[in-house]
Parts: structure tokens; sequence; C-alpha cells
């Protein structure tokens, strides 16, 4: 690989962006990873081979594309920023054949290559702290599942991600990631390992792909409406989150309460202090509930 850019180094980063007449935007949360060992643990924690299919969202300037492909991967990288790309595609890595670059918002690019060349084997992403839990959440609804991924993140968003049922953290981000994945930290990156600082300390997160889901197939639908609808209001009780949501909707006041009895649930705990044999009670049992021909009551009344 001929690009050999010092990555670590402020000074060399401000100065490639004086010459490509950038600067770094808020608006992208971009911050740029200088501590070579991180950007190593990354990689390491990503446990790729010579020859395997990954994808990278938001490399930036290349700073764990680098290593990426240094270590023989065949790579597909996912870049908003337009000056990025042309340092990507120009000045980096576009002498290398493993290399390919997509351009454009990965919230709408990555799904779009997910459905049209398929899973890869891992993807991983120094994730803008502003869109990172809805791209992750995306991922995890949809049908496209690598064996293996690995973000970095602000560490409130980890500590969701990687919450025990019944902890504070405890949230419908644990459950959607804990569906499918086996989670845990990696490490935590502080501050003045990016370039500039940013506000907030960060996490790096690692998903390897559960043999076996939590979710039967025959409860995924219902299993995501209820996770995106049971947390909505934490302080509230079971029965009131489901009576005013989209559960109660579909399936009505006595729906809701027909839904909490078969489940064995008693209607007045809190959503946090649900387990999984809860959840997947709850699930089963609405999937098997038909929705109401008024189409239920959003209010409970």
């Amino acid at each position: 690989m001929s690009w050999n850019f010092p990555y670590d180094s402020p000074t060399a980063i401000t100065a490639l962006l004086k010459e490509e007449d950038l600067a770094m935007s808020r608006r992208f949360g971009q911050n740029f990873l200088i501590s070579n060992p991180s950007r190593n643990r990354i990689v390491d924690l990503l446990d790729v081979q010579a020859g395997s299919e990954v994808w990278e969202v938001g490399p930036g300037i290349g700073a764990i594309t680098s290593v990426l492909l240094e270590r023989g991967v065949n790579l597909t990288a996912f870049e908003l920023d337009h000056g990025f790309c042309r340092i990507l595609r120009t000045r980096a890595f576009g002498d290398e054949p493993a290399f390919t670059l997509i351009e454009g918002d990965a919230l709408k690019t990555l799904f779009t290559a997910l459905r049209e060349k398929g899973t890869p084997e891992r993807l991983c992403g120094n994730l803008p702290y502003n869109v990172g839990s809805i791209l992750i959440a995306r991922l995890l609804e949809g049908e496209s599942r690598p064996e293996r991924m690995v973000f970095t993140v602000q560490k409130e968003v980890a500590g969701r991600i990687c919450a025990e049922e019944g902890s504070k953290e405890w949230s419908s981000f644990s459950l959607l990631a804990q569906a499918d994945y086996d989670v845990e930290i990696g490490f935590d990156i502080p501050p003045g390992s990016f370039y500039p600082p940013p506000k907030v300390h960060s996490q790096v997160v690692v998903f390897q792909r559960r043999s076996e889901s939590r979710i039967p197939k025959t409860d995924r639908s219902a299993f995501h409406l209820l996770v995106r609808e049971l947390f909505s209001q934490r302080r509230k009780t079971l029965r009131n989150n489901l009576l005013r949501s989209k559960v109660g909707a579909r399936i009505g006041r006595e729906g809701v309460e027909e839904l909490l009895l078969r489940s064995g649930i008693d209607p007045s705990r809190r959503p946090e202090t649900l387990l999984w044999e809860d959840i997947l009670s709850l699930s089963a049992h609405l999937s098997s509930i038909p929705a109401t021909r008024s189409g239920g009551t959003s209010q409970g009344r």
C-alpha cells in the first residue's frame, strides 16, 4: 500500500485538510481517532482474516481503513463527506484493488448495499454520535446480520446496548441488540485519543452473532413492535404504556388485558423490570392475538 499517512498526528491531519481546502464538520460528528493502539485493537476485535469481506461505515480519512487493508481484507467503505471521499479515492486508496468506496449517507447507502450485495462477514465503524444509535438500530431490525460487528460509540449508548436485564440502563435498545447478538464492551477510548477531543467518552462495542436468535421467526414482528413501544414512557406501568401505544391501537383495551393475562405479567410493573422470559412471552402471545376490526384505541379510553 503506497499511502503511509501519520494518522496519529493532529498536525498532519490539519495540514491535509488545509491542502484539500476542507474543514471538520460538527454536523457530521467528525473526530479523528489518532490513537494507533486503539485503531489496532478495534481491528483485532473485528477478528479479520486475509480475504475477509469487511464493510466500514464512516472511514473519514482512512485511519482504520489503512489497518484493515494492511491485513488483506476486501473492504467496502461508506462515507458521506465529499471531501473525505476525494482523499480516500484519489490520494489514499485509489490504487488498492481490494478497496471500494460508496459515497453518500450510510443511513441510505448501507441498506441499499445490503439488499443488492448481501451481508458481509464483518461490519465496523467509528460512528458519529448524532446518528450512531439510529444506524445500529436499523441494522438490528433488518434481516441482514453480519457475523461480527465492532462499533465505536458514545459511552452512554454502549451502556444501553450492553445493559443487563433489570439494570437502570436496560432499555429497548438492549433488547434489540441482544436478540440476535452477544454483546460486550471491548474497551474505553478517552476523548484525548481523538482529534479534536469530543466532549464525551467513547467505548468500543463488539457484536457477535448468536448461533440461534432469542426470537422465533414467527414472533419477530410482534417483538419489534413491543420493543419500540414498551419503553416509550419508563415511569408508566406496562398496562398504561401498552394501551397508549401501537400495540393498544392494534388489539384494543381487551386485547391488552388478554395479552398481559396470558403472559402472566402484572399490569402494574414498569418496563425496566421485564426480563427476557417476559419479553418472549409477550411476543409469543401478541403474535396470536388478532387485531381488532375497529383498530382498538391508542388512548385506553
